[in-house]
């Protein structure tokens, strides 16, 4: 007999909002799930499978007009829901509606934009966080766990949603976004309160990268 295994979903940062304009993507990896991230015109974030259906090719290449994102291959244009709209080989043609990008659910809280994986989880709702705003994204060659363990070391503390973890630094109280990448790479988002002071940011900014080249020593010598 088979046994159906239940994937739980779950809530993971992926980038810092203020990275994200309006009218621009990025691609992200989370977990191994390749995802475009975009913002379209009027600032509605999104997240979705970084591949056009027709060849493959990866959404985050292309561009964004208005509320629709553009494959940069063959011109394949999908609107906020998804679906293809309008296919410049065949400008006369209606799109088919099976035709259609696969979307992560999306949330905005903390200065982060998260992802809900797996791919097709059904979407739930996201605890709110406080207002912040974002310092730097530090991509580091280690483990989120082997991250983690250094972090609590400094003295961080759990936050109230799953892979957030807050410390105290400089006089501040920094939120940090764990975003598990692989099992060797992740990357930490980090925000700090809105209106905090610029000496500050500085000294989180070294901070920052005192912990990515102390962490990829440390892995190098083990």
């Amino acid at each position: 007999m088979t046994q159906t295994v239940e994937v739980l979903s779950q809530w993971v940062p992926i980038a810092l909002s203020n990275m994200i304009e309006s009218g621009t993507s990025a691609g992200v990896v989370a977990k191994g799930a390749e995802i475009v991230v975009w913002r379209d015109s009027s600032g509605v974030a999104h997240a979705w499978e970084d591949r056009c259906p027709h060849r493959g090719m990866k959404m985050s290449f292309g561009f964004v007009r208005g509320d629709h994102i553009t494959c940069l291959y063959h011109g394949w244009e999908y609107d906020q829901s998804g679906t293809c709209q309008y296919i410049p080989a065949h400008p006369e043609v209606e799109v088919p509606k099976s035709i259609c990008v696969a979307r992560y659910g999306v949330a905005e809280a903390g200065g982060l934009i998260w992802a809900q994986l797996p791919l097709g989880s059904s979407e739930s709702s996201f605890a709110g966080l406080p207002a912040m705003e974002g310092v730097k994204s530090v991509y580091i060659d280690a483990s989120d766990a082997t991250v983690l363990a250094v972090l609590r070391k400094q003295g961080c503390a759990d936050g109230d949603v799953a892979n957030v973890v807050i410390l105290e630094r400089d006089g501040a109280t920094m939120t940090i976004g764990i975003q598990p990448i692989s099992s060797a790479q992740c990357a930490l988002h980090i925000t700090v309160p809105e209106g905090c002071a610029g000496d500050v940011r500085e000294s989180i900014l070294d901070w920052s990268e005192e912990l990515r080249r102390s962490i990829e020593e440390l892995e190098v010598v083990t």
